[in-house]
């Protein structure tokens, strides 16, 4: 068992000890709090990440359509271009060592197709409309006296629509092309800035990654720590539970003792038969069922003895007397006789 300084001494470790636990704890708590917030930083940014490449594949692809599409028609373009090359050549050979008409064929043909296009799509007067096809008759005639002087010029006129128009379809081709690759320019350096973006959002996850390891490390330390005070704790309390017990069985072994001797009291009291006071009644109960029956026993016998005693010494008075009586009538009847 220990001595009270012994006690005293482990009592003011324990309570050191429940102090250090309970700031540890705070401390702990403290920084298991820190660790989620960063977490929850980290897992924000972690979805910011997903997002952006998410959109980025997106853009990726948009582009990369566009691109294979402007590809096509650059393709459709230089074909259109070879065919125009083509076609100048062969207007060139057929006009080549040709006198040039007096009047541009082109020019009437189209003032022809002009007017004829007006008498279809206008409500004009019978008046008005027969002028307009004596000035197309008129322009029919010069044509085909121009186009009599020269026989290939049907083809040539026929070549120089052909070019007109594949020049017409290319120059629009081109202006797609041009609109797609401005397009296909601007997702692409949009591309570039996400991209950056997402490299500067991995920096910082991996810096929240470091100090999210940083606090795991504080906290397993602070929580080795804690384990062995923990341990610490328990040992003593250990100690000052079996100093608790041990005098525990200690003061039960002194009331028992000390019933003990009052019972051995009210044994010899018993025994002598004397008087029996309320606390050795009570005393008495806690004895024994065999203690109790042989005290019983012994009582009762003594009492038998002293009622023996008793009667027997009774009965010896009462001889005394009877003789004492009768020594007395003999004396007096030989007084009498004499």
């Amino acid at each position: 068992m220990l001595t009270q300084q012994e006690k005293q001494q482990i009592t003011n470790q324990t309570n050191a000890l429940q102090k250090e636990i309970k700031e540890l704890r705070t401390r702990l708590n403290q920084l298991n709090d820190q660790k989620e917030e960063i977490f929850q930083q980290r897992n924000k940014i972690g979805k910011e990440i997903s997002e952006k490449i998410r959109k980025i594949k997106e853009l990726r692809q948009k582009r990369n359509q566009i691109t294979e599409e402007v590809k096509k028609q650059k393709e459709e373009r230089t074909k259109l271009t070879e065919d125009i090359r083509e076609k100048i050549e062969e207007y060139k050979k057929t006009t080549k060592g040709k006198a040039k008409p007096k009047e541009n064929p082109i020019k009437l043909k189209k003032q022809i197709e002009k007017l004829e296009y007006k008498i279809e799509t206008e409500g004009l007067s019978f008046d008005k409309e027969q002028k307009i096809m004596k000035q197309i008759h008129e322009l029919e005639k010069k044509y085909k006296e121009i186009t009599k002087e020269n026989e290939d010029w049907e083809k040539t006129y026929s070549l120089s629509k052909e070019i007109n128009k594949l020049k017409k379809e290319a120059d629009k081709l081109h202006e797609q092309i041009q609109q797609k690759a401005q397009t296909s320019q601007e997702k692409h350096e949009k591309l570039i800035q996400d991209g950056k973006e997402v490299d500067e959002l991995k920096v910082k996850e991996k810096e929240l990654n470091k100090k999210i390891e940083e606090k795991k490390k504080e906290i397993s330390e602070i929580n080795k720590e804690l384990q062995e005070k923990l341990k610490s704790l328990a040992e003593l309390q250990e100690k000052l539970g079996k100093h608790k017990k041990a005098k525990k069985e200690k003061t039960k072994q002194q009331k028992k003792k000390k019933l003990t001797d009052r019972q051995k009291e009210v044994q010899e009291k018993v025994k002598k038969g004397e008087k029996l006071t309320t606390e050795d009644l009570l005393v008495l109960q806690t004895m024994p069922e065999e203690e109790k029956e042989e005290e019983s026993e012994n009582k009762e016998t003594e009492l038998e003895e002293e009622t023996t005693e008793n009667s027997e010494k009774e009965q010896d008075e009462e001889t005394e007397d009877w003789n004492q009586s009768s020594k007395f009538k003999s004396t007096n009847l030989l007084t009498f006789c004499a």
